[in-house]
């Protein structure tokens, strides 16, 4: 068997301490399926498709709007949006998310432009942040385009500190690629920092960030998390196993749930793969330890495990291989001493039964069998 490699950290001791993201946040963004199609018709009827499906009931918050909600910034430096896409502005856009019993989110950029050339938050940051609060932004995700010259650490420590002057508590989401190894220095800045480049929806975009992302875990922490970007689920590019796959790997990695499809058109299977509620509970985890791959052998065949403050497992089996394969993993590899403990199939909701050493199951072609395993 082969482990995974842990990347050595500098380990940050002092972390952002805003008192918010205690778990991984959930919610929606608009770029994975919308990308700059974003207005506040569309904004508005996600907030509506939220609560009708039952996501909000699952734990989703968060309504992000991304890039290209902004055209310019007016005489006095304020950032102004387009007018024909959002024609009262953002707070009424902010206003109507929470009548609807959500939270809102905004996207700007640490640079001079954001990377569809909207305008940056360089030299901003103070004004744009007093902005956000005045609106009812609660979450910020900060880019990391036309930022040539600049230091990453630097300018996302200005806008942490500009946010916690605003007067809002305003979630903080560092989204400069992993570029600049925020795993090191974003706990000190950020609730939730990428550790990847843009996520694709492919299998194998899906793996290669997986395979990164699983390094930085010692990183993540309540309130600081690593972020292997947002969901794909439901956008069609991978089948309903390889996003079930996806899905529970995402919640065995402490990340958050950041669904990016359209929630006002969703198959009856993305809806249960997004609000499946015993696998968003592994997410969510109060103890807040990032799962990590115990075993891989043959490398396409991993077992993923993540300690529970219940003193429980959760523990994803991944077959990355085309074929449906019998796997198997042992109490010792996932931290457990040899003993009778109870075994839930969390896709199945289904109670598989008491084992002593080891669990086994058919794992289908590019899928996974999520469990979680209980001693005593």
């Amino acid at each position: 068997m082969t482990h995974a490699r842990l990347v050595p950290l500098t380990l940050v001791l002092v972390s952002l301490d805003n008192g918010l993201a205690r778990t991984p946040p959930m919610g929606w963004n608009s770029w994975n399926h919308f990308g700059c199609d974003v207005s506040a018709q569309l904004i508005r009827e996600t907030a509506d498709a939220m609560v009708a499906s039952g996501m909000r009931e699952a734990g989703y918050r968060y309504v992000v709007i991304d890039d290209c909600w902004q055209v310019a910034r007016d005489g006095g430096g304020k950032l102004v949006a387009d007018s024909v896409r959002f024609p009262g502005g953002i707070k009424p856009v902010a206003d109507y998310v929470h009548s609807r019993g959500l939270k809102f989110g905004i996207y700007t950029d640490a640079g001079r432009m954001t990377c569809q050339g909207r305008p940056g938050t360089y030299g901003h940051e103070e004004q744009d942040a007093r902005t956000f609060a005045e609106w009812g932004v609660d979450y910020v995700k900060e880019d990391w385009c036309y930022a040539e010259g600049l230091d990453a650490p630097t300018q996302y420590a200005k806008f942490r500190d500009a946010l916690a002057r605003a007067g809002r508590p305003i979630v903080f989401s560092i989204c400069e690629w992993g570029s600049n190894r925020p795993w090191e220095w974003g706990p000190r800045s950020g609730n939730l920092w990428r550790t990847t480049g843009d996520i694709e929806d492919r299998w194998g975009s899906m793996l290669g960030i997986v395979d990164l992302s699983t390094q930085y875990a010692l990183a993540a922490r309540a309130g600081a998390w690593n972020d292997p970007d947002m969901l794909e689920v439901g956008n069609g590019g991978m089948t309903d196993d390889e996003y079930r796959a996806h899905f529970s790997l995402w919640a065995i990695m402490a990340a958050p749930l950041m669904a990016g499809n359209d929630l006002r058109a969703m198959s009856a299977a993305t809806r249960e793969i997004l609000t499946n509620g015993e696998v968003i509970a592994v997410d969510q985890d109060s103890a807040g330890v990032q799962g990590t791959l115990v075993a891989s052998n043959p490398p396409e065949l991993q077992a993923w495990a993540k300690p529970l403050k219940d003193g429980s497992k959760a523990v994803v089996l991944l077959n990355r291989s085309g074929l449906q394969t019998a796997m198997s993993v042992s109490w010792w590899r996932i931290g457990l001493h040899a003993g009778p403990a109870r075994v839930r199939d969390l896709w199945a909701h289904a109670d598989r039964g008491t084992f002593t050493e080891r669990f086994s199951a058919i794992v289908p072609a590019h899928g996974v069998v999520m469990v979680r395993v209980t001693p005593g």
